[in-house]
């Protein structure tokens, strides 16, 4: 497929956005200026002060001098590359590859998506009459090299569409400026009488190599397509994202429904192909009047089950506030994982972790709410209760070690344990009673002391003596002193556990 490119140039993209939010100033001359090298120049111009011979990098004194009406405003650092880059995160519902350029141009690499507009011309116009509306004074150029699109977006006229290998026939009567080259370099170029980009492609690529450096002879094959040109997307690309352009804007939350489950079937489609599933997904919906809406989706295991993702996007379908309607879907998997296929038993057993049905249904509990987390734990290699179990990633995640059976446990674990008041006989007996959150527990039955020492590795401290106890009301917990018996000193009991 040939490559395809369009470049926006925007020639007062700074004082067209303020006018649009300051519209007394649309008939005064105006201009933004920074310090530069101890005096202030000029950052921007209005199209009004431009008519009146006001350029960029002119000195404020020299300008006032010539328009003595002239308003100048203090720019800020970096205003109007932020600015750049919003109307290009802005344009991403045209084409997912953009690239900025900071002196004020967008290049958009829309190999490929034009035919879903009705074609180039249709998609030029589109975008130009879109940012027309926001305010927007902006030129526009395709063609099949970036050099060539961004040529007469800054130097020729606007909307020209050049076909496919016709860059040298209509470049060569531009000026040489419009090969993007260094000033110094142009400068000295000019100085030797070159005008347009003809009169130095007569000359051989070997003489311009040695005469001017590398990067002449570089900007002129890519400009005529005779060297690849990459750009630097602003936004970096997901290799798992489906774009559902729309015909007519949806409103409804039966339309977004069917576009989410037009997209699932895209990219479940790639992802099944794979041997893979998603564990996470982001729908963006873009609006017509420039708002992006975005829900998104998590699984408990790698999916491509496009039933069950459709169920998990509809219990959010209505936090979309549509507007005045959405144009353009994406649909993201921005994380993904290998998967397996489930061997099928001919018989039904025990249900496992293993069971998709059981995934389904986590996912969905937690899609309901938001705040809701659903964790599994797998044992680990310590002797210590608070390290010896772990948060599992997954489902699937396998256990490196067994669980621990030797000795009772309890089914609840407090991190960190809470202090208790105890009254208890001799060193090494279990309490008669204990006070947690200002309840008596009068204990029936004991069990212990069993000694757990501290990982000396790890951590220095006291050791914990444990004792396994029922109260009279049949409850059982896990209660342990830390370090050795002192006298009356009950401060250094906690609980730890409840059993069930």
């Amino acid at each position: 497929m040939v490559k395809r490119y369009a470049v926006l140039w925007f020639p007062f993209l700074l004082t067209d956005w303020y006018t649009k939010h300051n519209p007394q100033l649309t008939h005064t001359p105006f201009v933004f200026a920074m310090p530069e090298r101890g005096k202030m120049c000029v950052s921007a111009v209005s199209p009004l002060a431009a008519e009146l011979g006001v350029i960029p990098n002119m000195v404020v004194a020299d300008a006032r001098a010539a328009i003595p009406k002239l308003e100048v405003l203090q720019d800020k650092p970096l205003r109007k590359e932020r600015l750049l880059k919003s109307i290009g995160l802005w344009c991403m519902r045209y084409t997912p590859m953009i690239s900025m350029d900071t002196t004020g141009f967008l290049i958009l690499d829309i190999t490929g998506c034009a035919h879903l507009w009705g074609g180039e011309e249709a998609y030029l116009q589109e975008i130009y009459l879109q940012l027309k509306q926001k305010g927007y004074e902006v030129r526009i150029s395709i063609a099949s090299t970036i050099g060539a699109a961004w040529a007469i977006a800054r130097y020729g006229q606007h909307g020209i569409i050049i076909p496919d290998n016709m860059q040298q026939e209509i470049l060569s009567t531009m000026p040489i400026a419009c090969l993007r080259l260094k000033s110094n370099l142009l400068e000295r170029l000019k100085k030797l009488g070159f005008r347009t980009v003809v009169s130095v492609t007569q000359i051989p690529p070997q003489v311009l190599k040695r005469r001017f450096g590398e990067d002449l002879g570089k900007r002129v094959r890519q400009a005529l397509g005779e060297e690849e040109e990459f750009i630097t997307p602003l936004k970096p690309v997901i290799p798992y994202a489906e774009r559902l352009p729309c015909l007519e804007p949806i409103r409804t939350a039966k339309g977004i429904e069917m576009a989410i489950e037009e997209l699932l079937g895209m990219l479940c489609k790639r992802l099944m192909g794979e041997g893979k599933g998603l564990r996470k997904a982001k729908l963006s919906c873009y609006r017509v009047d420039g708002k992006v809406k975005y829900i998104e989706i998590g699984t408990s295991r790698a999916s491509a089950h496009i039933a069950h993702l459709l169920d998990l996007f509809k219990q959010q379908i209505p936090t979309i506030a549509p507007g005045w309607g959405i144009e353009v879907f994406v649909l993201e998997a921005i994380k993904v994982e290998e998967t397996t296929p489930i061997q099928e038993l001919l018989w039904n057993g025990e249900g496992n972790l293993d069971n998709d049905a059981l995934a389904e249904l986590l996912d969905r509990v937690k899609g309901k709410d938001s705040h809701c987390r659903i964790q599994r734990f797998l044992p680990d290699e310590h002797y210590w209760p608070e390290r010896s179990i772990r948060l599992a990633t997954s489902l699937t995640e396998k256990r490196t070690t067994v669980w621990r059976t030797d000795r009772p446990r309890p089914t609840r674990l407090l991190n960190p344990p809470h202090p208790i008041e105890v009254t208890a006989p001799i060193p090494d007996y279990p309490p008669m009673l204990f006070r947690y959150k200002g309840e008596v527990h009068l204990i029936k039955k004991a069990d212990g002391p069993e000694r757990i020492e501290r990982a000396w590795w790890i951590e220095q401290g006291e050791h914990r003596d444990y004792y396994y106890v029922e109260d009279d009301q049949g409850r059982r917990y896990w209660l342990f002193r830390l370090g050795h018996y002192q006298g009356d000193r009950s401060a250094n009991w906690y609980l730890h556990g409840f059993f069930a």
